[in-house]
């Protein structure tokens, strides 16, 4: 078990404890212009690589040089076009990071909201009026206040409401640890 290239359990444990938080960043954009656009250069962009890809495959040595290079060249026009297009968007979208609470503090969170008696009669594990609103604030790494968290998502859309609390809610759900290692054979043995 100690053989070559091991780690210790020393090691191990220091490379656990140095282990950073999942993260998830929530994009918003306003101008359906620029999401469409972008949206259009990809699929084109991606079209077009197949395409380059499969002329490749189809004539490795071309007889002809006259259309060699051809798709390729598209290719790598419409891969400017969709760089151009994510930059559009880029700049139009404001983003907002969400990073998991350690199970602690998510604990001690939930417990400090409570669902109601008629809340907890259907089953709920916490207040679904209050509890969101502190969990996007907590969990959010830009300042948002609970405030704040609470002001989006009553005034939002319904969908864009519960993208927002998707994203503070998944990252706590987000696992990294595997327990079908042993697939990896001696890879996943250190």
């Amino acid at each position: 078990m100690g053989g070559k290239g091991s780690l210790t359990w020393e090691q191990k444990m220091e490379r656990l404890r140095r282990r950073s938080l999942p993260e998830r960043v929530l994009r918003v954009c306003d101008d359906p212009a620029r999401r469409t656009e972008y949206e259009e250069a990809k699929r084109t962009a991606d079209r077009a690589r197949l395409l380059a890809e499969a002329q490749l495959d189809a004539q490795p040595e071309p007889e002809n040089g006259a259309n060699d290079g051809v798709f390729a060249e598209r290719a790598a026009q419409a891969e400017r076009r969709r760089e151009a297009a994510a930059r559009a968007l880029h700049e139009a979208s404001a983003y907002l990071t969400f990073r998991a609470l350690p199970r602690p503090l998510l604990e001690e969170l939930i417990h400090a909201h409570p669902p109601t008696d008629e809340q907890a009669a259907d089953g709920a594990a916490f207040n679904p009026d209050t509890f969101p609103a502190a969990l996007v604030s907590a969990s959010n790494t830009d300042g948002m206040t609970e405030t704040e968290a609470r002001e989006l998502l009553d005034s939002w859309s319904a969908p864009d409401a519960n993208a927002l609390w998707e994203a503070a809610w998944q990252v706590q759900q987000e696992g990294r640890a595997d327990q079908t290692a042993s697939d990896l054979g001696a890879v996943g043995k250190d």
